[in-house]
């Protein structure tokens, strides 16, 4: 299928209206993992205020590696038509969403315990609420790429580009495997829902055999 020229950075105003908003939103659901909104007053204050840094700290990696995933996207493809402006809308509408969710637990993980959690039933409603908001950025950024990939002769013409481009997806699909089967232990396993968390450490094998399938993709292309 070949694009429009109009999907495409000829029209740079609009691709630049959709980052620069995208931007924006990124920016806000930042200001949403701000640990406190007044400076201390007391010692005892800043002691407590301090604990929830480590929290906001992986938050803010989280966001950081959703903004880099956005980025890369528009940096790859450069396209600005009505499908990609409305799953970019659902991807930050998602977003905001999912900051509070992933602060609460964060912050019951890493915190001063005054999160409230009482019941293993409630640890595992958080890691379910938890494990949709991961899901649904990842299916939405994997539908942005699936949509992208449509204009790949025209959008793609370097091979190496492609080869990003199949190893985006394939990561966005990996993400969302392993968010599947942490939902489906959080609400069907057995325990108080820990096992629902570890899981997620699958993705460091996952993720190290995709790197090493580009890689040997990229030495192949270049004869090595």
């Amino acid at each position: 299928m070949s694009a429009d020229p109009h999907l495409g950075r000829k029209h740079g105003l609009a691709l630049h209206r959709v980052e620069g908003f995208s931007d924006a939103v990124f920016a806000f659901a930042v200001t949403l993992l701000v640990v406190s909104l007044e400076v201390p007053h007391s010692a005892q204050e800043l002691f407590h205020t301090m604990r929830g840094f480590v929290a906001f700290g992986v938050c803010f990696g989280f966001l950081t590696m959703v903004w880099l995933q956005h980025h890369d996207f528009f940096r790859l493809y450069g396209l600005s038509d009505r499908t990609t402006a409305l799953l970019n809308m659902l991807l930050l509408f998602v977003v905001l969403l999912y900051v509070y969710p992933m602060k609460f637990l964060f912050t019951a993980m890493f915190g001063d315990g005054s999160t409230g959690i009482q019941t293993h039933a409630e640890i595992k409603t958080l890691m379910q609420v938890y494990g949709l908001g991961f899901l649904a950025v990842n299916l939405v950024l994997l539908a942005m790429h699936r949509w992208a990939w449509r204009f790949r002769d025209a959008l793609l013409p370097e091979p190496a580009d492609r080869i990003s481009a199949r190893g985006a997806q394939m990561e966005f699909f990996m993400n969302a495997a392993v968010a599947v089967l942490s939902i489906a232990i959080a609400r069907f396993g057995p325990g108080d829902g820990a096992l629902a968390g570890w899981v997620y450490c699958i993705l460091a094998p996952l993720h190290t055999w995709r790197g090493f399938w580009i890689g040997r993709q990229h030495r192949i292309l270049s004869g090595a």
